[in-house]
Formats: C-alpha cells, sequence, structure tokens
C-alpha cells in the first residue's frame, strides 16, 4: 500500500456544493488553483455530500481546471447511507458489504473524473462491519490501482486496532480541535502516532466562533491577548494550536473564503509557545491540568 503525501491543510468540499455555497464550476475552479496556490493540494471529499452531488460537480470542475492529477490528491469516504428514495434506502445507516464498498469507490471515481483514489476512508465505524469482508473488499481496489491506499474516518483506537489485523490503515479523520480536545487523551490519537496512522482532523474550528459558551467565552478572551502577542488571528492561532501537537495532525479546512484560506495557510508558520498552548487548553476545560 503506497503512503500518500497531503498537505498539511486540508481542503474540506462538504460546503462546496448543494449542502453550503453551492459553487458554479466556474467558482470551484478558482478555489481549486486558490488552494494549490496556498498549498492545500489535497481535498477532502464523501460520496453522500451534498446528497450524492458534490463529488460529481467537483469532477465537472476539475476536468475544466487544467490541474494535473499528480498535483493534487483526493480523499473520498463511504459507508454512510442516506434516506434517498433512488437509493431504496428508508433509514440512514451503515453499509460495509464488499461489493458495496468497491461500488462506492468506483462511483467515486467516475463523479470525481479520476482513474485513482489517494486514500478511501470508512465514513464512520458501523456495528455491525466485517473485517474480512471489508479487507477483500480493500484489496480488490489496492490491486486494481483504483486507491493508492486505505484509512478509515471517526474510529476509536480499539476500532482502528481491530480493522488493521486484517488489512493496513493509513490515516483516520476525526473531529479534533480547541474545544473538542478528547482525542489527545482517550487514546486516538496516541494510537495514531504509535502505529504510524496519518491523523486528519474535521471541525478544526469546531465551536469557538458559532457558540456563545462558558468555553467560547474564556477563549476569545484569552485569544485576544494572544493575537497581539503573536500578530495573529484568532482562528490562526486556534488552528496553530492543533498543528502543534506531535501527531503532526491535518487539519481539514471547510471555507470556501479565498482570504479564509490565504489566513490558515498562514497559521503554518506559528509556533505556539509551549506555556501559551497550555493556556488555551486550560481556558477550553475550565481548569488547569492535574
Amino acid at each position: 500500500m503506497e503512503r500518500c503525501r497531503y498537505s498539511r491543510l486540508i481542503a474540506g468540499t462538504m460546503t462546496w456544493g448543494s449542502w453550503g455555497k453551492q459553487l458554479k464550476t466556474t467558482d470551484m475552479v478558482a478555489l481549486m488553483h486558490h488552494c494549490i496556490s496556498n498549498d492545500i493540494t489535497t481535498f477532502d471529499h464523501a460520496d453522500i455530500y451534498g446528497g450524492y452531488t458534490t463529488e460529481k460537480d467537483f469532477g465537472i470542475a476539475f476536468a475544466e481546471s487544467g490541474i494535473k492529477r499528480t498535483d493534487i490528491q483526493l480523499i473520498s469516504k463511504c459507508g454512510i447511507q442516506l434516506i434517498d428514495a433512488h437509493r431504496k434506502t428508508t433509514v440512514k445507516h451503515y453499509n460495509y458489504h464488499k461489493d458495496y464498498i468497491i461500488t462506492s469507490a468506483e462511483a467515486s471515481l467516475r463523479n470525481l473524473k479520476t482513474d485513482y483514489l489517494d486514500v478511501l476512508l470508512l465514513h464512520r465505524p458501523s456495528p455491525l462491519m466485517q473485517p474480512d469482508a471489508i479487507s477483500e473488499a480493500i484489496d480488490q481496489l489496492l490491486q486494481q490501482g483504483k486507491i493508492k491506499s486505505f484509512g478509515v474516518s471517526n474510529f476509536t483506537a480499539s476500532q482502528t486496532q481491530m480493522l488493521s489485523n486484517k488489512i493496513p490503515i493509513s490515516a483516520n479523520q476525526i473531529e479534533c480541535s480547541l474545544t473538542a480536545p478528547s482525542a489527545m487523551v482517550d487514546g486516538s490519537l496516541d494510537h495514531m502516532m504509535a502505529n504510524n496512522i496519518d491523523a486528519m482532523a474535521w471541525s478544526p474550528l469546531s465551536s469557538i466562533f458559532k457558540d456563545d459558551t462558558n468555553q467560547t467565552k474564556r477563549l476569545h478572551q484569552l485569544l485576544d491577548e494572544l493575537c497581539e502577542t503573536y500578530d495573529a488571528s484568532k482562528d490562526q492561532l486556534v488552528l496553530a494550536w492543533l498543528l502543534k501537537h506531535p501527531a503532526n495532525i491535518r487539519p481539514v479546512i471547510g471555507t470556501t473564503t479565498a482570504q479564509r484560506i490565504t489566513d490558515a495557510s498562514k497559521a503554518l508558520t506559528i509556533d505556539l509557545d509551549l506555556q501559551d498552548w497550555f493556556k488555551l487548553l486550560e481556558a477550553s476545560l475550565g481548569h488547569e491540568v492535574a
């Protein structure tokens, strides 16, 4: 299994289509080029985004962009089944049967207009997943060159270990942020570091700029002080906090605003002081560390 070289920041496409900004083809093309110009070359997808439409929209734009396939990395996820009359699904569920994984991956290839995925992730763990069936599907996709590597998303350390006994896992995309730091203490990131699994974090800014809680108030008060110290914006500092972790976490940023993408890339140049890092953690937790 090949190891994919992802960009340090990853562009999340969940809101590019009908679930968000409903970008036109020309807008998607421009956004792709802007990401690449800021050294963000990895694009994160899932088959369900946009109600199963965003991958196709992105693929149309990619075909018109003039971007070389070897200059970018494409991630997709499968497994979640939304309620959909065309798919004859009447309840949201997970499907990890061998044939379904293969069919989903091949559909992503067609929609994204590419011959391969740099990595295919299982979107969420299922209570009914069978490691043997999953490994058979992934082995076939790897042998056919349709995927370069395999990973998971939202899997615990024990779930990841169970599956990795059958098939090597190269990445795990989890929720991790300053307001949701549990992966740093529940063994998730420890397991990834110990097993050379790439860590990706969705919603890296989490609820700081959305919710008005005691936690976010404490964080905003401290971030206001640190902005002057580091000559940086709040969102840059929040990303820098995540980037400092030794698991080499790759934040998946979901913005479609060009300036915010440029600003996010500057977070890579910020090296938070050790005590400032713990001050932010303390503000998030609401108490000092043990």
